[in-house]
C-alpha cells in the first residue's frame, strides 16, 4: 500500500458489531473518506425512524455518513467515484457488493466476519453459532469477492463460547479483538506480509438471514438445544411457541436433565408456582421470564398466577 496510514478508507457497515472498528480505524489515523451504513429505519412501539449505530458513531467522529438505499445503480456508482477510496473496509454492512465495486478500490475491499470462515458464512454467523450449540467461534478478515463470504482469508482469531453466553454478549466481546484483527490485517497488507488463502469450500457452512419462523420451538429438540437458540436468537426474532391460540414468548430459561415423566413434548408440569416444559431427550425446560401476546414480559410464576395453566396442559404451533 503506502507508507503510514494515509491510504484513503471508505468504511461500510451498519449494526452496533461495527461500531468499534470505526473507532479503532480512525483512532489510529486512517482517512476514512466517508462512512457508508443502511438507511435509517423504524423501530419501538411508536415505529419512530432510528439511525443504525455506525451512523450514529461516524457522526459523534465527524465523518461524512452516506445511506444509499441500494449499490446497483449509477447514483452509487457516482458516490463511489466521488469517494475514491484505495481500500474498502466493510463490516456487518448487511448488502451484498456488487463486483464493481469490489473491484474499484487498488486494494480492493476487506471483510471481518464474525466467524471462523468457511464456517457460518452469511448475514448471522454470531447468532448462528450461539444457537447451535458451537463451543467456539471467532473473527476472520477476508479479501471480499462476488460470493457471500468466500474470499481468500487473510488472518483469523479464535474465541471460546461461553456455555450461557447470548449472541449480543458474544458479539459485544468479539468486536473489540475485532477491531485489532482488522488493524493487523490493514498493517500486513500495506507491509506485504498478508498472504490470503483460499477457503476450503466442502467446510462451509451457512448462516442465514434470521426470519420471524426461525423462532418458532419444536418441543421435539432437547432442553438443551432450546436454550441454546434462546442464547442466539434474542432479542430477535426470540423463541416463542402457543398458548391457548395465541403467542408466548420466552425470554429466559433453564434447561433440566429429569427422569422420564410420561408426558410429550410440549406438555406443562406446575410445580409450586414453577413452570416447566417437557423436551425430547428425556429433558426440561424450566420457563423464568415469558410475555403472552399483548401482555407484559413477566415471571413464571406471574404467569402462573394469571393465566392459571393446567398440569399436562400442551403448548402449540402458532
Amino acid at each position: 500500500m503506502v507508507e503510514g496510514n494515509s491510504v484513503r478508507l471508505v468504511f461500510a457497515g451498519t449494526s452496533s458489531f461495527a461500531v468499534p472498528i470505526l473507532r479503532t480505524i480512525v483512532d489510529e489515523g486512517y482517512v476514512v473518506t466517508g462512512v457508508v451504513t443502511q438507511p435509517d429505519r423504524p423501530a419501538g412501539r411508536g415505529q419512530t425512524l432510528q439511525p443504525p449505530p455506525v451512523k450514529t458513531k461516524a457522526l459523534e467522529l465527524g465523518l461524512p455518513v452516506y445511506q444509499p438505499v441500494t449499490l446497483r445503480n449509477d447514483e452509487a456508482r457516482s458516490l463511489f467515484a466521488t469517494l475514491a477510496p484505495e481500500l474498502l473496509v466493510v463490516v456487518a454492512y448487511g448488502k451484498l457488493l456488487p463486483a464493481w465495486l469490489l473491484s474499484l478500490p487498488r486494494f480492493g475491499a476487506v471483510n471481518l466476519h464474525g466467524s471462523l470462515l468457511p464456517r457460518y458464512r452469511g448475514a448471522a454467523p454470531i447468532q448462528w453459532a450461539v444457537a447451535n450449540g458451537e463451543t467456539k467461534t471467532g473473527v476472520t478478515t477476508m479479501q471480499m469477492d462476488p460470493g457471500m463470504d468466500t474470499g481468500p482469508i487473510l488472518l483469523t482469531l479464535e474465541t471460546v463460547i461461553g456455555a450461557e453466553e447470548t449472541a449480543v454478549a458474544l458479539a459485544e466481546r468479539m468486536s473489540k479483538p475485532g477491531a485489532q484483527l482488522m488493524l493487523q490485517t490493514l498493517a500486513g497488507l500495506e507491509a506485504g506480509s498478508v498472504t490470503p488463502i483460499p477457503q476450503d469450500n466442502s467446510l462451509a457452512t451457512k448462516a442465514p438471514l434470521l426470519k420471524k419462523e426461525h423462532g418458532l420451538i419444536d418441543w421435539s429438540l432437547t432442553a438443551h438445544q432450546i436454550f441454546n437458540r434462546l442464547r442466539g436468537f434474542t432479542p430477535w426474532p426470540g423463541i416463542y411457541t402457543g398458548f391457548r391460540g395465541k403467542k408466548l414468548q420466552i425470554w429466559q430459561a433453564q434447561p433440566h436433565a429429569i427422569p422420564d415423566s410420561g408426558n410429550a413434548p410440549g406438555a406443562l408440569l406446575i410445580s409450586r408456582e414453577r413452570l416447566s416444559v417437557v423436551c425430547g431427550g428425556g429433558t426440561l425446560l424450566e420457563l423464568l421470564e415469558l410475555q403472552l401476546e399483548g401482555r407484559r414480559r413477566m415471571s413464571a410464576s406471574d404467569f402462573v398466577n394469571g393465566s392459571q395453566p393446567k398440569n399436562g396442559e400442551r403448548l402449540e404451533k402458532i
